[in-house]
């Protein structure tokens, strides 16, 4: 059985920030990373072609020309020494006497120290499987376990739905095994962080894992395996069934619950699912619209992917009021062989991606208004395959307004791009200083940084990890990436940037395990080494600028997974690994508490102010980043002290006087290259504007200018604009004729035609015109110029929510299983 050893350490990783929506990244009860250990790629699994940046990537805006923060005082790398010692008294081995084929994490509580690992081995047995799960138990932040696998009573526990842990500290979980060979189902439950389970049977089996109303823990919702939607509001205790085939479901907000339902018994006759709403747990349940591809939720908005009985075409329709009524998208539509993605979402703004017909591999992000109805173009070629779901797009939490993602380049290369201000500009990543050029550069003495992220992990490129950010570890970024002209096959090595993208330092040879702990006080990592053991971890406390090594054991271990708790304020981190014999293999934890290592809490004098996206601090108008600029007080990197788990971000923040820069161009109105004023359409020149809005058909009065959302500018630059209702229905009838119904009294019937009849006969072709393209449902090109800047993604006090991204860990989108089906979800 020693040969049946896992290769896999799935590390189930719990957060536990109230979520009411389905797009943020951990808003789940659990989100996983896959750790495989894999022999060496001995042959390239895909094949990057060199090239160079298109033209319009070639250089950075001077404005971006930033020096990196350095060390303030004194020499970081003399600040750590005797280390080995304090390390090696706070280093812990557990040994686990299990054979199991992977071990399964989950972190209960926010700061209890409580740890779950679920060890499961399986084998396929005829027309049943076999296999034995056993739980363990830790409260010392896994220095030490506790054999627990008798309050489960030795069931076999689903690997697949993991450990499902309560939102926010509710100390709830949920384990999901088979009983009867698999026939029937078992659910145990626990709401004293683990401490003990009561198990209840199910009346189904299910298909999905078991998710938590993220406003009420004790409500749970799951589908079965033959698509009956399923409740209980006495946290797994009573269930009933609310709905046959439904194909989708997900929570909303305020004890919503939205899913997509079939009439004809079969979820695969995509097109014609109906959405459906309830608000009081099944009670009543209201279609919402019909025609129906797929559906999502970002922030406020619910956003359905429609058919338009055009074909197989369909498009986007958007409403604000949960379904009541509903705004067609200004978006192309897409056809059987494309889809749609919310890359990122709040309660202002959208990322939506639009793939290009044909198999391209490609599309264009499109950013909205806030009303999510009017969008302006980011990005053209924006990598993202259709096989697969991967996407390179980065939401880099530890700094408002940056995202990183990939381009493929005419030449099919694929570069690395970013954005300081929320999709505005995008431009490449700069060269770190201490880097040269490689063979992919065809300028030695020009290139850029390029970030593996989800796509070179799909092509199976030695990158065992994806970019890290945390929101309170500011301007913190570790990636893994390459310098040239664009992302090369050849091994990447670990770069840092401390300043939220603007520059980089090469920070580690080669491709490593990472994590951030102490709110970025503390970096360590350890190296990939998939086919030799290791028992070395690295470490630094400088910001990647200088590491320390530890040998934390004299017999080296097969490493399979680097696990911190969630949030980066812990101090310990568990190395993860097993140790192969000749007639056996076991698993084995080695935890590090570096703790001892920081001696002394940090005070003022060990912070330093920094003013985020500026070079600059004592320009006044530098700085300013969607209205407003931000003053950081940031640990100085030659202080070796403990932020502590109650650290909070420090921040000042400043309105500035609006600019131009502060608007976008309105609708019917773009900008021209290298210029910040907005200028009308000649094509919608001198023409009366209207367009829909929230059901009813509004005429634009406008200067051209619109400000951007989530803007706080004040005072300055104001262009003036106003809305005029023309009190005219416009919502599409593409998603069901039951929600066009006007409840007007017939007689006013008569002099709605007159007025009509009068509006077209004194505006002519400008109001055919417009209504043909606007609310009439197909696509105007909208010339606007690309968007300056927008919402800010780390939200402060009185200041907006963060952005909310749909994608895992592992950069995939959840329930993505065919090229066909809209990434929605």
């Amino acid at each position: 059985m020693g040969l049946l050893l896992p290769c896999i350490l799935l590390l189930s990783v719990s957060t536990f920030t109230a979520a009411g929506v389905d797009f943020q990244q951990g808003s789940k009860p659990f989100g996983q990373s896959v750790f495989v250990k894999q022999s060496y790629i001995e042959e390239k699994a895909a094949k990057i072609v060199k090239g160079s940046l298109p033209a319009w990537l070639r250089a950075a805006s001077p404005n971006h020309r930033i020096k990196r923060r350095s060390t303030e005082q004194g020499d970081s790398c003399k600040a750590l020494q005797g280390y080995d010692t304090k390390l090696a008294d706070n280093t812990h081995l557990y040994t686990f006497n299990d054979l199991s084929g992977s071990v399964s994490l989950a972190w209960v509580g926010d700061g209890t120290g409580v740890i779950l690992a679920l060890t499961t081995f399986q084998v396929p047995f005829f027309m049943i499987r076999l296999g034995q799960s056993k739980l363990y138990r830790s409260e010392n932040y896994g220095k030490s376990f506790q054999d627990v696998t008798s309050l489960i009573n030795n069931t076999f526990i689903r690997s697949e739905f993991g450990i499902a842990i309560g939102p926010e500290n509710s100390g709830k979980v949920i384990l999901t095994g088979e009983v009867s060979g698999g026939h029937r189902s078992r659910i145990f439950v626990s709401d004293d962080f683990g401490k003990s389970f009561t198990h209840q049977d199910l009346p189904f089996i299910p298909l999905m894992q078991i998710t938590y109303n993220p406003d009420n823990s004790n409500v749970l919702l799951v589908l079965s395996n033959n698509n009956e939607l399923w409740l209980s509001e006495d946290f797994g205790s009573n269930w009933k069934k609310l709905h046959d085939m439904v194909c989708l479901v997900k929570w909303g907000r305020k004890n919503t619950i939205f899913f997509t339902a079939s009439l004809n018994g079969s979820c695969s006759d995509r097109g014609m699912l109906e959405l459906r709403r309830t608000t009081d747990y099944g009670k009543t349940i209201k279609t919402v619209a019909s025609k129906i591809y797929s559906f999502g939720l970002g922030g406020r908005f619910l956003f359905a992917s429609v058919m338009t009985g055009k074909g197989t075409l369909r498009m986007i329709h958007v409403s604000v009021d949960q379904g009541e009524t509903w705004n067609m998208a200004q978006l192309p539509p897409v056809g059987h062989e494309q889809f749609y993605s919310i890359l990122a979402a709040n309660d202002e703004m959208v990322f939506m991606h639009v793939d290009e017909p044909g198999d391209t591999g490609f599309g264009t992000i499109y950013v909205s208004d806030d009303r999510g109805t009017v969008y302006s173009k980011s990005l053209e070629r924006h990598l993202y395959t259709t096989t697969g779901g991967d996407t390179d797009f980065t939401n880099v939490t530890s700094l408002r307004g940056v995202f990183i993602t990939s381009v493929l380049a005419e030449d099919n290369s694929v570069q690395s791009v970013v954005s300081f201000d929320q999709g505005g500009e995008w431009v490449p990543l700069r060269k770190p200083a201490d880097s040269k050029c490689d063979a992919t550069a065809k300028d030695p003495e020009k290139c850029s940084l390029h970030i593996h992220a989800a796509y070179s992990t799909a092509m199976r490129l030695n990158v065992p990890m994806l970019p890290l950010s945390e929101p309170n570890a500011v301007g913190l970024i570790l990636a893994h990436g390459s310098v040239g002209d664009a992302i090369s096959v050849m091994r990447p090595d670990v770069y840092v940037s401390d300043d939220g993208g603007y520059t980089w330092i090469k920070a580690l040879d080669g491709p490593h395990h990472y994590a951030i702990l102490d709110s970025g006080g503390l970096l360590v990592a350890v190296e990939h080494s998939p086919t030799q053991p290791i028992n070395k971890i690295k470490f630094s406390t400088d910001e990647g600028q200088c590491w320390g090594v530890y040998t934390f054991t004299k017999e080296p271990i097969y490493f399979t997974g680097l696990a911190s708790e969630p949030g980066a304020r812990s101090m310990n981190v568990s190395i993860w690994g097993y140790r192969d014999s000749l007639l056996s293999q076991y698993w084995i934890s080695i935890t590090i508490d570096f703790r001892d290592l920081l001696t002394r809490d940090c005070e003022d004098k060990d912070y330093v102010q920094w003013l985020a996206h500026s070079d600059d601090i004592s320009d006044p108008n530098d700085g300013c980043m969607l209205g407003y600029k931000e003053k950081f007080l940031r640990l100085r990197k030659d202080s070796v002290c403990w932020n502590g788990r109650d650290y909070q971000v420090n921040t000042q923040p400043t309105p500035c006087p609006c600019t131009l820069d502060d608007f976008l161009c309105d609708f019917g109105y773009y900008r021209r290259e290298n210029s910040s004023e907005c200028v009308e359409q000649p094509d919608l020149k001198g023409k009366v504007l209207e367009f829909c809005l929230h059901g009813k058909e509004e005429q634009l009065q406008t200067s051209g200018y619109r400000k951007i959302p989530g803007d706080k500018c004040e005072g300055g630059q104001m262009p003036e604009r106003k809305e005029i209702d023309l009190s005219k229905r416009c919502v599409s009838d593409l998603v069901g004729p039951e929600l066009l119904i006007d409840s007007r009294s017939s007689k006013s019937v008569p002099i709605v035609i007159t007025v009509i009849v009068v509006m077209l006969l004194s505006i002519a072709a400008g109001v055919v015109f417009v209504k043909k393209y606007v609310c009439g449902g197909r696509f105007l090109v909208h010339r606007y110029s690309v968007l300056q800047q927008h919402v800010e993604d780390n939200a402060v006090e009185g200041m907006d929510d963060p952005l909310e991204s749909n994608h895992t860990q592992n950069g995939k989108i959840e329930f993505h299983d065919d090229s066909d089906e809209d990434l929605l979800e």
